[in-house]
């Protein structure tokens, strides 16, 4: 399908990350699978390559770049090759508008030049034990000292994608006691170093897929946190929260059909060497109508997905629409991936093969950023309903 959303410039940028993936990332999928996250050289490579801080300003040592387009080019090209970039998503597409919009010129100092090298990677921490998708019941503390000079935080909190990793976590607490009449209230991001004496990375969570992504289980035990760490105003933390869902949300949707694309190529390949019969399994009629569906699914996606992406970059993608789009294109991802692991057959449930590891990544991306559901109730509100 013919696109024309990018450039020269952007598929220059494409040539170099695929070079890379090719000399430095595929050759070690299987040894950081098993560590649960790359070592901490590769995201230093990615800072050296720009690949961190394309959207960072030029003045913080970033490329300056205010289109997400560079960010799309990563996923594509990732999900192609069926390798992992670890918290690569999450700190370069979730925490760089935080930081961008609601630091201060001393916290950007302080934080974007390492932002963009390597040196400071980043996660967020929202979920609680018994907190999921309702994060206006969060728990976690964050009481003012007696001189006013730190936060003391206390809580728990889980599935933090890149926290056993990071080294800054903006982390989601209640700074004033929770009210039932406006239980959205009270809530603040705190910078919370991970060096910080009290904070702690328990349990590194065993998941289904992703492997070379780590999650984990994060502690907070009297953390004493400078009021300088503060992101944005005390108590305006949910509406800070609100306003970044749409490119996090997007940038879930534009992933999954990447992963949507790769799924079919795959199949395609592995239905044309394949014989059942004395003849290729691509030579059967069944095997081209579900292809054929599975093309016209992710040709649907990938026209609507690029059309967010042309909204985000001009700052008109709503949450309504991103909520649109996330819930599309994860059970397309879902659906279309589902029926090329099939047309692989028995091996299409081994992880040597790209498609089973495809399958097994792409289940939680109708949970995180937001669940299938919370999607529908949000588009629901939207038409009025």
């Amino acid at each position: 399908m013919q696109r024309t959303i990018f450039t020269e410039e952007h598929e220059q940028f494409r040539k170099m990350v695929r070079d890379f993936i090719e000399r430095e990332v595929a050759p070690h999928r299987e040894e950081w699978d098993e560590a649960g996250h790359p070592p901490r050289e590769f995201f230093h490579r990615l800072g050296e390559l720009g690949i961190l801080g394309v959207q960072v300003p030029e003045e913080y040592g970033g490329g300056g770049e205010s289109s997400f387009k560079y960010n799309t080019i990563v996923f594509e090209e990732v999900s192609r090759a069926g390798v992992s970039f670890g918290a690569y998503t999450v700190h370069t597409c979730l925490i760089l508008p935080y930081l961008l919009e609601y630091a201060t010129e001393e916290q950007k100092k302080r934080w974007l030049p390492g932002f963009a090298d390597g040196s400071i990677m980043t996660a967020i921490a929202m979920t609680e034990p018994g907190t999921g998708s309702d994060l206006a019941n969060i728990a976690t503390s964050a009481k003012l000292s007696e001189d006013g000079t730190h936060y003391i935080v206390n809580g728990a909190k889980t599935f933090i994608t890149g926290g056993a990793t990071a080294d800054l976590v903006l982390t989601v607490c209640r700074t004033s006691p929770f009210d039932p009449e406006n239980r959205r209230g009270g809530l603040s991001i705190i910078a919370v170093p991970t060096a910080s004496e009290g904070f702690a990375v328990g349990r590194k969570l065993d998941k289904i897929g992703l492997h070379a992504q780590d999650t984990a289980e994060l502690s907070y035990t009297d953390v004493k946190v400078p009021v300088e760490n503060l992101l944005g105003e005390e108590g305006k933390g949910f509406e800070y929260l609100t306003h970044n869902l749409p490119q996090e949300r997007i940038s879930i949707a534009l992933n999954q059909v990447g992963f949507a694309e790769a799924a079919i190529a795959h199949a395609i390949a592995y239905t044309k060497e394949r014989k059942v019969f004395g003849k290729p399994v691509a030579s059967f009629q069944n095997t081209k109508f579900v292809l054929a569906e599975c093309s016209a699914e992710t040709q649907a996606a990938r026209v609507y997905v690029d059309h967010c992406l042309e909204l985000l970059d001009r700052r008109e993608l709503t949450v309504a629409d991103a909520a649109r789009a996330k819930l599309f294109c994860t059970e397309v991802a879902g659906r279309v991936i589902d029926k090329c692991l099939q047309l692989h057959g028995g091996y299409g449930y081994i992880t040597e093969y790209p498609i089973a590891r495809l399958y097994a990544d792409t289940r939680v991306t109708r949970i995180y950023g937001g669940t299938s559901e919370v999607m529908k109730t949000i588009i629901s509100k939207d038409l009025g309903l």
